[in-house]
């Protein structure tokens, strides 16, 4: 495995280096040791992000983990952890970014997120979360109100007639 490479096509796909993508870069290369995993075609490898910054990228770039896919999900906690999974083995694991001890510029941030060990970088805790079941592919159905195609999921139905959510107008006594 050549990292410089790997490490250039991160770069490529997000646009510039930073720190964020360091972050990714280095927890998608952990997981590839930890798990034995290998570039997802389809949904062999799933990733649970818990935020939405730039190290998913490189997740994307390096484990074929995509929304469109199916096999990277967003479970929103703001923190810089990430559980992968191996679908082939069973296993998974969560990598927790450890905090580097002191405040480091950007640039010091960068370099420390490159030279670190691994095992210093992120600390290894069990999945809180199973394994996310196969995306699962649904009817279409157009809005009987803007004629606009939908997936039955996000369909609503009022009055008799299957809305889109846009279109929809949601009753909720509780939200004044």
């Amino acid at each position: 495995m050549d990292k410089r490479a790997l490490w250039e096509k991160c770069v490529a796909f997000h646009g510039h280096e930073c720190p964020g993508l360091t972050i990714g870069y280095r927890a998608a290369l952990y997981a590839i040791d930890l798990l034995e995993l290998t570039f997802s075609n389809d949904e062999q490898v799933v990733c649970i992000t818990e935020n939405d910054a730039c190290g998913v990228d490189a997740i994307q770039v390096l484990l074929g983990c995509s929304v469109g896919k199916g096999n990277l999900l967003f479970h929103m906690t703001g923190k810089q952890a990430f559980s992968f999974y191996n679908r082939k083995t069973g296993k998974s694991v969560r990598l927790v970014l450890n905090k580097p001890l002191g405040e480091l510029t950007r640039e010091e941030s960068f370099h420390y997120y490159h030279a670190c060990k691994q095992e210093d970088l992120f600390t290894v805790k069990e999945t809180k979360i199973e394994v996310p079941e196969r995306a699962r592919l649904f009817d279409s159905y157009a809005c009987e109100c803007c004629g606009e195609t939908t997936g039955s999921n996000w369909i609503r139905l009022s009055g008799g007639k299957k809305l889109c959510i846009d279109c929809y107008q949601r009753y909720d006594r509780f939200n004044v």
